[in-house]
C-alpha cells in the first residue's frame, strides 16, 4: 500500500505526493481509518514478493495469545445508599430522599 497526501508546492505537476509504502495489511488499515491522505494497494513486484517473504521467515517470531483476566469483583450487587466508590464524599449524593425516614427499601 502507498500512502498519498497533497503536494504543497503549487510547482508539481501531480496533486499527490507518495510519503509512505508499506506491506503490512495493519499499518495500511491504520492509515485507512485515520483519514490521513489517499491510500492505495499497488502490486508488487515479484522480487519485492521474494525479498519481504525472505524478511518474514528469518524475522517472524510467533507470539502467544493471552487473553485478558476479568476482575473477580462482582459489579451486579446492589449497594443501597452507597454512590460510586471511586467518589470520596462526606455524605452519598445518590441516596433516595426518602430512604432516610424508613420503611424503604
Amino acid at each position: 500500500m502507498v500512502v498519498l497526501r497533497e503536494a504543497l508546492d503549487g510547482d508539481s505537476d501531480l496533486p499527490w505526493t507518495p510519503t509512505f509504502v508499506t506491506a503490512s495489511p495493519y499499518e495500511g488499515q491504520d492509515y485507512m481509518d485515520s483519514g490521513d491522505g489517499l491510500i492505495e494497494q499497488v502490486p508488487m513486484p515479484a522480487g519485492l514478493i521474494a525479498w519481504v517473504q525472505k524478511f518474514c521467515d528469518d524475522n517472524h517470531v510467533e507470539e502467544v495469545f493471552v487473553k485478558r483476566k476479568r476482575d473477580k469483583k462482582r459489579i451486579d450487587l446492589v449497594e443501597d445508599g452507597k454512590g460510586d466508590p471511586r467518589v470520596r464524599q462526606m455524605a452519598d449524593v445518590f441516596r433516595a430522599p426518602g430512604h432516610d425516614r424508613g420503611g424503604l427499601h
